[in-house]
This record gives C-alpha cells, sequence and structure tokens, in this order.
C-alpha cells in the first residue's frame, strides 16, 4: 500500500500549479484502481510479466516507470503552464527541497530495504547499493551541470540523488555494490539529459521532472537490472537478462499511457482539469485552498 500511495503522488509532479483539486481525487483514485493495480499484479502478483522473468525488487517499473509515463502523458494533454518558456521559472525555495529531498532519501532507504522482506543480508545490501547509487548520481549530475553552466546547484545535486535513487530501486536487491555505483553514475547525466534537454527540445511542460527522472531514471535502473543482476547477491537473479526487462518496460508504458490517457478524458468530461487563468496566476493554495504562504 505504501507504493500504491506514492506512485500516483508521483505523477502530481508533471502537472503542478494547473490542475484541479477535484479532478485530483477523481484521477487518483481511477489510476490507482485501473493502472498502478493491474501493473503491480503482472510483476510481483504472479502474473505475466513476472512469470516471464521480470526483475523489479522495489519498482522500477511498476513504481517509476509507471508513473513517469502517466506524468508525461498529463503534462502533454494538460498544456504549459502560463508564462512557461517566456518567464524564468526557479525553485521557489531551496531549503525546503533540501528538506524534503533528506526526508525523501530516509524514507527510500526504508522501502528499498525493505523490500526484502525482513532483517538479512539482502536487506543489508539493497540499503547500501541505495546510498550508492544516490551518492554516484548526485557526483556525475553535478560534473554535467558544471560542464554546462559553470555552475553546482543545491537543486541539481538533490535532482541528481533523486535520479539515483530511482535508477537503483529495480536493482537494489539483485546487483551488487560494484554493479549499483555504475547504475548511479549512469543515472546522473541519463536524467539530466532528459529533464534538461530533451524537455527543453520537445517543449512539454513537466513541472517537477516526473518523466525526467522518475520515468527515465525507471527505464535505466531497469534495463541495467538485467546486466548486473547477480546470484550471489539474490538468487532470483538467475537467468536475468535485458530481453525480460524490456518486455517488461513495454508492457508498462503502452498500459500506463493509454489508460492514463482514458482516465484524463472522463475526468476532463466530469470535473474537468485544469484551473482557470486566474486562479492559475494566483496560485492554487489561495485560489482552491484558501492558504498562503506567509512571508
Amino acid at each position: 500500500m505504501t507504493f500504491a500511495i506514492i506512485t500516483p503522488a508521483l505523477i502530481t509532479g508533471a502537472f503542478a500549479e494547473r490542475f484541479k483539486y477535484s479532478a485530483l481525487l477523481l484521477f487518483t483514485a481511477l489510476w490507482s484502481l485501473l493502472v498502478y493495480a493491474p501493473i503491480c499484479h503482472w510483476v510481483w502478483g504472479g502474473g505475466f510479466l513476472g512469470s516471464a522473468g521480470v526483475l523489479d525488487f522495489a519498482g522500477g517499473a511498476v513504481v517509476h516507470v509507471n508513473s513517469g509515463v502517466a506524468g508525461l502523458v498529463c503534462a502533454i494533454f494538460l498544456g504549459r503552464r502560463k508564462g512557461y518558456g517566456t518567464e524564468v521559472i526557479t525553485a521557489h525555495n531551496p531549503v525546503l527541497t533540501m528538506i524534503g529531498a533528506s526526508l525523501l532519501l530516509v524514507g527510500w532507504i526504508g522501502f528499498n530495504a525493505g523490500s526484502a522482506g525482513a532483517a538479512n543480508d539482502l536487506m543489508g545490501v539493497a540499503l547500501l547499493n541505495t546510498i550508492l547509487a544516490a551518492a554516484a548520481a548526485a557526483l556525475t549530475w553535478k560534473v554535467v551541470e558544471y560542464i554546462e553552466k559553470k555552475k553546482v546547484s543545491l537543486i541539481g545535486m538533490l535532482s541528481g540523488v533523486v535520479a539515483g535513487l530511482v535508477a537503483i530501486t529495480p536493482a537494489a536487491g539483485f546487483v551488487d555494490p560494484k554493479g549499483a555505483v555504475i547504475i548511479g553514475l549512469i543515472a546522473g547525466p541519463a536524467c539530466y539529459a532528459s529533464s534538461v534537454w530533451i524537455k527543453k527540445l520537445l517543449r512539454y511542460d513537466d513541472s517537477l521532472d516526473a518523466f525526467g527522472i522518475h520515468g527515465a531514471g525507471g527505464l535505466i535502473g531497469a534495463l541495467l537490472t538485467g546486466v548486473f543482476a547477480t546470484t550471489a547477491i539474490n538468487s532470483l537473479s538467475e537467468g536475468a537478462n535485458v530481453g525480460a526487462q524490456a518486455l517488461g518496460l513495454l508492457w508498462t508504458i503502452v498500459y500506463s499511457a493509454v489508460g492514463t490517457l482514458v482516465i484524463l478524458f472522463i475526468c476532463k468530461f466530469t470535473t474537468g482539469l485544469r484551473v482557470s487563468e486566474a486562479e492559475e496566476a494566483a496560485g492554487l493554495d489561495t485560489s482552491l485552498h484558501g492558504e498562503a504562504l506567509e512571508h
């Protein structure tokens, strides 16, 4: 149920600042039942993807690729925020972002290591792999950021941390620490490219890079699980291969995209989807909830 909670929550990062609250409630309920639950069953509940040898320790396809693809569909369907591409939009509060990312790291250790199901050796290696991949991806994200901008930002470092966490999630209990470091090193620049260059090229407005980090990172991690999984860590790694991982990703991408699109149409013709321009300009805290941040 923790995974079921976090997966639709990740999608909200793609459409932040423009989605009606009533639509959010309906979308979350329908998406959890009609998109998340089937994919979860296919991979973890005895479904055909698990039987086909798809490895997903803690949610690479089920959580991150699933939510990342759904977020991309939502971002394209809704359109861009007012001022996006013409006005500079920066992080509102880097300090709160740092606090949030720190809490996220602790929680991520909990659900990656906790996916071992017991306090055992597998839990220990999953925990270590999670921290190593996060650190490695933060490093390579910063390197690419510095090469491009000649600056290293806190927001960039935290984005790299999350990219590493996402990428190691499907692999945490299948790879050794060396594999975890390599996955993290690859995830940093790959997620940077997806979040910065590809998003700019295609001109879609994924507010908090739900696809750029979770979608791309999940894809990378799931595929590399097929490369680095070893029976020295987990006997279930026997027969691991990139082909099986790609099959799981293909089913996840297609089903998530189509299912999300159908649900968006349902919401559009019932609750409506997007707030008005005036509500968006005022900010949703104020216009929808009657609350405002004190300065």
